[in-house]
């Protein structure tokens, strides 16, 4: 059993190095966004009660953001391991996420945590970009577009959102610190937690969390 949870600052990288997981290890991703929008596309009573809040732009309270996580850990694809992305959030949310494994006899095996300076997330979130007419991505730094503020694909104007404002990233990563600092001495006390540095290429931080899962992998006979 591979039960993983990736933990790190907005720009950190977990939506990226989650799904090579999923590809390498063959347990599902599962992230939160994604697991509303395919509740509310399937129309299931806890999508259909999630709906509820999402259109009135309010967050989904726990319990239903549980019943959701249940609902998709039961599902076949989840029995020999996930990797949760986006969730937990808060030491209350880790608490019931707790209780709901202990109900089937599981458990998080590890939580890996993407260690990455602020001025650095900053700089990540900061430098992209997105086409106004096809959404395409842009990074000034990393994956720039051939000519300044023009989309590659179709020509259109690039412009930068407004979650990708210095001044609004700071915030951000204000409120994940307040609210992640309890939640990591949480996952230390339960001795699973492990920090990697989640700075140098994509290749060398999955080498760093590829590792740690492969062991755990060892020790449950995956």
């Amino acid at each position: 059993m591979m039960n993983v949870m990736l933990l790190g600052a907005p720009g950190a990288g977990k939506g990226t190095q989650s799904k090579m997981l999923q590809e390498k290890f063959k347990i599902p991703q599962i992230s939160t966004g994604d697991m509303l929008r395919a509740a509310k596309q399937a129309r299931s009573k806890l999508g259909l009660e999630a709906e509820v809040y999402l259109n009135a732009g309010k967050l989904v309270p726990d319990e239903v953001v549980i019943g959701l996580i249940h609902e998709r850990l039961a599902q076949p694809d989840a029995q020999k391991g996930f990797i949760l992305d986006g969730f937990p959030r808060t030491v209350a949310q880790a608490e019931a996420l707790d209780q709901l494994l202990a109900k089937d006899n599981k458990k998080i095996d590890a939580v890996i945590s993407m260690d990455v300076p602020d001025e650095e997330l900053v700089h990540r979130l900061a430098g992209r970009r997105t086409c106004s007419k096809c959404g395409t991505g842009y990074h000034l730094d990393f994956s720039p577009p051939r000519q300044e503020g023009i989309c590659d694909k179709c020509g259109g104007e690039l412009i930068q959102r407004e979650d990708d404002r210095e001044d609004t990233i700071r915030k951000r990563l204000e409120v994940y610190w307040k609210q992640t600092a309890p939640m990591i001495d949480f996952y230390k006390n339960h001795g699973v937690f492990k920090t990697i540095s989640g700075t140098g290429s994509f290749e060398e931080v999955f080498g760093k969390i590829a590792s740690i899962v492969a062991a755990l992998g060892k020790v449950s006979g995956v």
